[in-house]
């Protein structure tokens, strides 16, 4: 459980790492191999995994598939959270 709360935590903190650590990381890759803007995003989530994944080794939890479900959670947890309140919002107007 505790690696899902890590990897969750990881996912939800990917768009405030992305300027932080991913710019020098991209500056530093740019130099030998050519990345997109858009690609930005997903070097954020990898670092951020990897975090993640360094984290729940140290303290010896979580699954893979515990970790991978909640980076995924943790990503787009705002988006889904706000699409089941506007499909709740949107059933309570009828």
């Amino acid at each position: 459980m505790l690696g899902f709360l890590i990897a969750a935590a990881a996912g939800f903190l990917t768009p405030q790492i992305e300027s932080a650590v991913t710019k020098p990381l991209v500056s530093a890759l740019e130099k030998r191999i050519p990345v997109t803007p858009n690609e930005t995003r997903a070097i954020a989530f990898m670092v951020a995994l990897l975090g993640a994944a360094v984290l729940c080794a140290l303290v010896d939890s979580g699954s893979v598939f515990g970790v991978i479900i909640g980076a995924i959670l943790g990503y787009f947890g705002l988006r889904i959270f706000n699409a089941v309140k506007a499909e709740i919002e949107g059933r309570t107007g009828d």
